[in-house]
């Protein structure tokens, strides 16, 4: 989406977590002529929408569009999720793009500017397995529709785009596993579509239509949808494609052969992961971290983050379960599992079993 708007000679203030990866995008901007400003940081802290507001008027004294396109998912039954990943999906796809939406609302009034939300086929057919995704979603939907009436006589268009299933990073950081490639739809294909839509001041932006048709008859015929979602419980599917991805499974230790007596004692010996994780295993215990999410992690050769780890965790951790989860990480170095690779990232040596 960056990309496009520099494309259409838009100048940009570009916001994620990530400050080297929206650097490079900068460079990418910079180096064909555009202007991009760049404030890394998480939208759903309660001070980023106003750092951004601020940066786009002292960097170009003008807001035409807002589009609102960070994202994050957590699979998992609804009631299973804990209260803090319900609240991490509620403050990043509607609370953060609603507070972004007041604040600047006074400088769209003045350039009739845009707002854009970005969707999902799940806001209209939620999927067993994917918590509190679809709840949000469905909210933002919601809110679309009721800021771009709200909004009308202020001469601010309103946008609500149902993108598609679109190959990008979201499965791989939320640990879901992505739709067939055969149906994903290309990055830069979906932002032009968005981007003629916002000059069309467009109410809804359906990016793969013959996706979004699918959703509609599920929509439209919910006891057929009830019996297809009933064959893949936990097993999600459909216009994001996100089902929970395969976690390594544990392979037997070997136990030692029982003493030869008149009664047989089985000796279960801990595996060299279970001994790495004693010193934290009660601070473990206390915040609700599992060694089988820990061991979800250990796979040879990647590179895991502590933000994404931490919020596929817990959705928005709190002070407390990010020093947990710090302390497990250096638990995992210390024992040969994990090598620092800097600015909170670790490469993955050894699995855990």
């Amino acid at each position: 989406m960056a990309l496009a708007f520099a494309r259409a000679d838009y100048a940009l203030v570009i916001n994620a977590r990530r400050g080297h990866r929206l650097e490079e995008v900068a460079t990418r901007i910079r180096a064909g002529g555009g202007s991009c400003t760049v404030v890394a940081g998480d939208i759903s802290e309660p001070s980023m929408p106003q750092r951004l507001v601020d940066a786009a008027i002292a960097s170009f004294g003008r807001i035409d569009v807002i589009a609102n396109i960070a994202g994050m998912g957590a699979p998992g039954g609804l009631l299973d999720q804990s209260e803090s990943a319900v609240d991490a999906q509620w403050h990043v796809h509607v609370a953060a793009p609603l507070r972004l939406a007041r604040l600047a609302r006074p400088h769209l009034r003045i350039t009739r500017g845009s707002i854009v939300f970005i969707g999902s086929g799940l806001a209209r057919v939620p999927i067993p397995g994917f918590g509190a995704y679809a709840l949000a979603k469905a909210a933002i939907r919601a809110a679309a529709t009721q800021l771009r009436r709200e909004l009308h006589g202020e001469g601010i268009s309103v946008t609500y785009v149902d993108p598609g299933a679109v190959d990008t990073e979201f499965s791989g950081a939320s640990g879901t596993r992505p739709a067939p490639r055969s149906i994903l739809a290309r990055p830069d294909a979906v932002a032009r579509r968005i981007l003629r839509g916002i000059r069309r001041r467009a109410a809804r932006i359906n990016a793969v239509p013959w996706q979004t048709a699918g959703v509609i008859l599920g929509e439209w015929f919910p006891a057929l949808a009830d019996r297809a979602m009933a064959r893949m419980t936990e097993r999600p599917t459909g216009p994001h494609a996100i089902e929970p991805a395969p976690q390594p499974q544990p392979q037997p230790q070997p136990q030692p052969q029982p003493p030869p007596s008149s009664s047989s004692v089985v000796i279960a010996l801990p595996s060299p992961f279970q001994r790495a994780l004693e010193p934290v295993a009660r601070r473990m215990e206390r915040v609700k971290l599992t060694p089988d999410f820990i061991a979800s992690l250990l796979i040879p050769n990647t590179t895991i983050a502590f933000n994404e780890i931490a919020m596929r965790w817990a959705g928005m951790p709190n002070k407390n379960e990010r020093a947990a989860l710090r302390e497990v990480l250096e638990a995992l170095v210390t024992a040969g599992y994990l090598e620092d690779a800097g600015e909170d990232t670790w490469l993955v040596l050894r699995p855990a079993q």
